[in-house]
This record gives C-alpha cells, sequence and structure tokens, in this order.
C-alpha cells in the first residue's frame, strides 16, 4: 500500500460506475494512488480491461507468484491449519509445526483515526524490557499514518479535520477470533522510519503488560537459493491479482492471519534482489520471511509482481539497523538563489564588548519586563556565550538586544529587543551582510549556504529597524554611531530563524504586524518591549535532513498602560492555527476533532495565558497585564477553558 492511497469506498459514495471509473483515471493522471485493497463486490462494479489493470497497478506490490502449489495456510489460536503441501518435499508438514511458535509475535499494523482500519503486518524483532517491544513493518506501511524527521526516527501526522493519527498491533485476528476479545498494543513511538531511497523498514515500539510476544530470532546469514520459507502476514483481497487465483486459494476468507509456505527464488547478493514465490496479497507488506529449515528470519517482504516474484529486505539490513546503523542520506542539491549579499563575514568576541544587550528595566524601575522563563530541560538546549553574564548566562548581548539561541535547532529559541519610538534612527539600507557570531560555536550556527532555497527566507526575529535608535538623536551630536552598530547586530546569524517565504508576506502576516508595532511607537513616541520566537516542534519539514523548518511564530508585545503605572501586554501568533489546535487538545475539546480546519498563514492575537500554556515558557509577569485574556475573565470561555484568540483582518481587531 502506499500513503497516497486513495480508497474507493468514498468515490463510490456519490459516484455511478461510469463516473466512478472517470474519477479513478483522474486520481492516477492527478498523480494520486488509487486504492490497493478493495472488496470483490467492488471490483465487479468497476469490470475488467485495460484500464482497470492500469489502475490498480497490477504488477505493483502484493502478489499471487504461483498459480496453484502455494496455499496460504489459516492461522487458528496460534496453530497453523494444515493442507496438503504435494509441491514440497516429505517433512514440510513437520517444519511448518516446528515454527508454529513466531506466529503469536506477528500481528496486524491497525491505525487509529485514519480512513484505513489497518494497513500491514509487523512483528517482534527485539525485546527491550518486559513491557516494550520493537516492531518490524515497511516504511510504506508506517507513513500511512507517520513522517520521517530529521533524526531518522518519526511522528504521527493528522489528518485533514486535524486528528492525531496513532497506529497499534493485533496479534490475533485470526479465522473465527471473536473480534471483541481483540488486545491491541500502542505504538508509543517510531524509532525508524527509513528515507524513501532507504529499504523499505520502519522500526515501532510497543507498550503494554508483562507477558508481550517473544522476538523472532534472525538468521545469521542471508537466505540461499531454495531454501523453504514462509510468510506470516494479514493478506487482504487483493484487485491486482486474479480473481480466480485469489477465490481459489482464500475461499473469501481474507483479512485474517495465514502462513503462506513457499521457496527462496533468488538469493541477495550485489545487485539481486531477495525473491521468493510465498503467496502474499496486499495486507502483507510487513510480514517475515522465515527459514523452515532454520527457524530464523531471513527477510522482511515488502512488494511483488504478480505472476513473477516476492521481494523481501534481507536479514542484514534488518540486523544492521537493530544495532543502530542507518543508510546515509541522500545529497540534497540545493537550487542556487538569486541574490546580491556579500559573501559571509564573522565578528569575534571582542566586537561585542560593550553590548549591553536587552534590558528588562527599559520602560522604568517599577515596570521590569523580564525575559520569559525558561524550565530546566529548555535552558540545556541553549548554547552559552562565551562572554556570558551570572545574572544571564544564556543571552547573546547585541546593541538594544538580546538572543537566546537553541543550539540543536541551529536557530535562536526567543529574542528580546528595547524599541524606542521617539528615538528613532531611519538607518539606510545597503547590500546585505551576514555574520557569524563567535561567541558561540561555527557549527552550530547557520550560513549563507543554508538559506540558498528560493523558498526560504532568513526571518529576521529581531528586525534591524527596531533596533536602530539613539538616546542622542536630538542632541545635535553624531546620532548615527550607536543606530548604525545596532543595524549591523541585527545582521548576524543567532538572530536569524529559517522561514518560508509565504510566512513573511502580506500587510496581514508577520512583517503587517511588525510594521504596525514599529510605526505606531514612532508616531506616537512611545517605548515597547518585545519578545519574539518560533513554535519549535519535531514534525517541523525538513530542509535537510539536519535542518527544520517553523511553522508557527509568536511574539509578545510590553509597553506601559495608560498612566505609566503598569505594563500592558499582548501576545500574537503567525500560524495555520497548529498551536490553537493543540491547546483545544490538550484542554479536551471536541473542536479538535469536529471539523478543525487549518487555514492559510495568518496572524491572530492569542490571550498570553494561552501562549505560555502551548509553549511552556513562564509568562505569569505578563498574563494579568493582558487585555485579550481580561475581557474573557469570568465569561463562558475561561469556564470552559477555551482558548482566547482573534483572527487578523485589520489591526482594528487588536484588542488593546
Amino acid at each position: 500500500m502506499r500513503n497516497e492511497a486513495v480508497r474507493l469506498e468514498r468515490l463510490q459514495r456519490r459516484l455511478t460506475n461510469d463516473a466512478l471509473r472517470d474519477e479513478i483515471m483522474k486520481a492516477v493522471a492527478d498523480g494520486r494512488v488509487p486504492p490497493v485493497m478493495v472488496s470483490e463486490p467492488e471490483v465487479e462494479r468497476l469490470g475488467k480491461g485495460d484500464e482497470l489493470e492500469r489502475v490498480l497497478g497490477v504488477n505493483e506490490l502484493e502478489a499471487i507468484v504461483r498459480r496453484v502449489g502455494r496455499p496460504p495456510l489459516l492461522v487458528e489460536n496460534d496453530r497453523v491449519v494444515m493442507q496438503p503441501l504435494p509441491e514440497f518435499a516429505a517433512g514440510t508438514d513437520a517444519l511448518i509445526n516446528g515454527a508454529e511458535s513466531y506466529v503469536a509475535s506477528v500481528g496486524r499494523v491497525e491505525f487509529v483515526n485514519h480512513e484505513m482500519q489497518w494497513g500491514g503486518t509487523g512483528w517482534v524483532v527485539a525485546e527491550t524490557t518486559a513491557t516494550t517491544r520493537t516492531i518490524v513493518t515497511n516504511r510504506h506501511v508506517a507513513k500511512l499514518v507517520a513522517a520521517r524527521v530529521a533524526d531518522g526516527s518519526g511522528v504521527f501526522l493528522r489528518s485533514p479535520g486535524g486528528i492525531r493519527y496513532g497506529a497499534q498491533i493485533d496479534f490475533k485476528e485470526e479465522v473465527h477470533s471473536n473480534p471483541g476479545a481483540a488486545e491491541p498494543i500502542e505504538v508509543t513511538k517510531i524509532i525508524y522510519l527509513a528515507d524513501d531511497a532507504s529499504p523499505d523498514v520502519a522500526l515501532l515500539q510497543i507498550e503494554g503488560k508483562p507477558g508481550l510476544p517473544s522476538a523472532l530470532p534472525l538468521a545469521e546469514e542471508e537466505a540461499e537459493e531454495g531454501q523453504r520459507v514462509a510468510l506470516i502476514g494479514y493478506p487482504a483481497y487483493d484487485t491486482r491479482n486474479d480473481k480466480d487465483d485469489q477465490a481459489r486459494y482464500f475461499q473469501g476468507v481474507f483479512e485474517v492471519k495465514r502462513f503462506a509456505p513457499g521457496f527462496v527464488m533468488q538469493a541477495l547478493r550485489g545487485k539481486r534482489a531477495l525473491t521468493h514465490d510465498c503467496t502474499s496479497l496486499g495486507g502483507n507488506s510487513g510480514s517475515p520471511l522465515i527459514s523452515l529449515e532454520n527457524k530464523k528470519v531471513v527477510g522482511l517482504h515488502f512488494s511483488g509482481k504478480y505472476g513473477l516474484e516476492n521481494h523481501a529486505v534481507g536479514v542484514g539490513t534488518l540486523t544492521r539497523l537493530l544495532a543502530g546503523d542507518r543508510p546515509s542520506g541522500r545529497a540534497s542539491g540545493q537550487v542556487e538563489k538569486a541574490t546580491t549579499e556579500a559573501v559571509d563575514g564573522s565578528h569575534p568576541a571582542t566586537f561585542f564588548v560593550g553590548r549591553q544587550g536587552y534590558d528588562p528595566a527599559f520602560l522604568g524601575k517599577k515596570l521590569a519586563a523580564t525575559w520569559p522563563g525558561l524550565d530546566a530541560g529548555t535552558e540545556k538546549l541553549l548554547a552559552a556565550p562565551s562572554d556570558a553574564k551570572d545574572e544571564q548566562p544564556f543571552e547573546l548581548r547585541y546593541t538594544h538586544f538580546g538572543v537566546k539561541y537553541r543550539a540543536d535547532r541551529k536557530q535562536p529559541l526567543m529574542t528580546a529587543v528595547n524599541i524606542d519610538g521617539e528615538h528613532s534612527v531611519r538607518v539606510k539600507r545597503t547590500r546585505d551582510k551576514w555574520f557569524a557570531d563567535k561567541r558561540i560555536h561555527a557549527d552550530i550556527q547557520l550560513t549563507q549556504e543554508d538559506y540558498s532555497d528560493p523558498q526560504i527566507d532568513r526571518g529576521h526575529m529581531v528586525r534591524r529597524e527596531e533596533a536602530n535608535w539613539d538616546v542622542a538623536a536630538t542632541s545635535g551630536v553624531d546620532v548615527t554611531k550607536v543606530a548604525k552598530g545596532a543595524n549591523v547586530d541585527t545582521f548576524h546569524y543567532p538572530n536569524a530563524a529559517l522561514q518560508h517565504s509565504l510566512l513573511n508576506q502580506g500587510k496581514q502576516l508577520w512583517q503587517g504586524l511588525e510594521n504596525y508595532i514599529l510605526d505606531s511607537a514612532r508616531t506616537k513616541g512611545f517605548k515597547a518591549c518585545v519578545f519574539t520566537g518560533p513554535v519549535f516542534r519535531p514534525d517541523d519539514p525538513n530542509l535537510t535532513e539536519e535542518l527544520l523548518i517553523p511553522q508557527e511564530f509568536w511574539k509578545l508585545v510590553i509597553m506601559p498602560a495608560s498612566g505609566g503605572r503598569k505594563l500592558h501586554a499582548t501576545a500574537y501568533l503567525l500560524s495555520q492555527g497548529l498551536l490553537i489546535r493543540d491547546l483545544l487538545e490538550k484542554r479536551s475539546r471536541v473542536e479538535a476533532v469536529e471539523g478543525f480546519v487549518l487555514g492559510p498563514y495568518r496572524t491572530f492575537q492569542i490571550a498570553v495565558a494561552d501562549l505560555a500554556d502551548a509553549t511552556g515558557y513562564d509568562l505569569s509577569t505578563y498574563i494579568p497585564a493582558d487585555p485579550l485574556g481580561a475581557a474573557r475573565i469570568g465569561d463562558e470561555a475561561a469556564a470552559t477553558r477555551e482558548p482566547a484568540f482573534v483572527p487578523l483582518e485589520s489591526f482594528d481587531q487588536l484588542v488593546i
């Protein structure tokens, strides 16, 4: 099966037979993959012919190789139900009986919140603890509900409606088994999810009670040609295989555990693939290929061609993956980006002598605007500059602003800037030149090459105009030195985050909000403190194998309230709605699973308390100063813990 699979049932609910055929052909033309497992009556509706074969991919994936002589034996109560095996040597039935103990360690990979109930087969390959096991299946099975991230592991995706997918392993699902007696085991972690250019393998972790099934032993050597082997898995009715062949072999019983004996057709050597002729159908993906002669696993089944051969990943690959070896990632070529930028430079620690960084007392002694609080786990991820001060050990200090930098993501965790609208200085922008900051290691900083993709911008966390001010701006002396220094400081890589170009365009998005704040400060001559940062997620999309692109950014604006005796705080979010949906889920709000749809990128005003809850940062100083949060005190939203947010179509909608 493939992760782009289009479920036939969805089309059938609204189309006649002829229209259905047209719709499926359109799906193929559009690059979507049609159904892989459908019922026999559905095939009757579609009919036969070249178009159907093209649509349903008869020559791809799971396959019956030998039309006779390879019966997929039923399993009942963890025992194989024997049939005559005339094409196998005498004693094969005894070998099958000797491998029966392995049947209980093979399960069906079932999905949670997905339109497909299940997707393939998985089996215990390692025993981690008394209550955890490692399951191996195919990448193309796991990718139906998960995506690969930078370190090679995987994370569960979400449905189009925003509900998080999940997976579980059901070790039963046998013929005559009681569906109500099933006790599937939850998949709690995706340990490894292969890249598309690597062997078709995924490693999952399950957790349950003591007494979980045992691991199947792996062979020390690759399978040999002619070796007697068997698949254990869950074949389902598969339109890519001949209807009569399926009727003869399966007699209308599908989607239950079967034990399918056969032979190795070709051994794994050099450019020669491991092939076998055990009977399989859609649903066998991820089945163990077990040597009947030495009672050990010699491969992981993953595909086949009807009437020709089935394919398996060799046992050597499985052994290496379990040992922690990972295939080398493909080199991803960069699109050359037209630019007039100067070549990157770097500044030593001595360049920053005298930089004061962010001033929490900028708004007044009784109006302290302190950095958001971080827990110990988050602080461990921060880079410590060589000139750190005891009171702020993780602050990279620049002119009028500071940066706390997350080393593992090679991007800022957050920035803090003091804005003085009364003393703003407009510094003319010239040819951009970016610099590394040698107060932290160069290997945790990005470079010009990392931003070579034309769709990726350097997202200034502190914009140059925000820091460009000088208290001597009205004194008649040289007012450009401080402002120019601040301008240069904003062009250091620790002040930039990876940002898709679509996020930073339009007056209703981030740039519009930033311009509104700065223009208001200049026009009205007020002071403000602004904290900004990305929202880091483990499932952020990859730019390269190591670099992940944040999908959301937050901003917290602090200024004196009217009268100047207390603080005024407002929070903002640049997002499709991911963080808001997370809050709904966290608070068990049904909106999260009842039609929540991610829209285009836009700016939201969000309650400071909700921003704190979503990010985990301590913003308790600012929660009482938030007019949006105050507006809901005592109302229904507060009582139900519903997140407070305002999608901003214009700045007239701001709650200030």
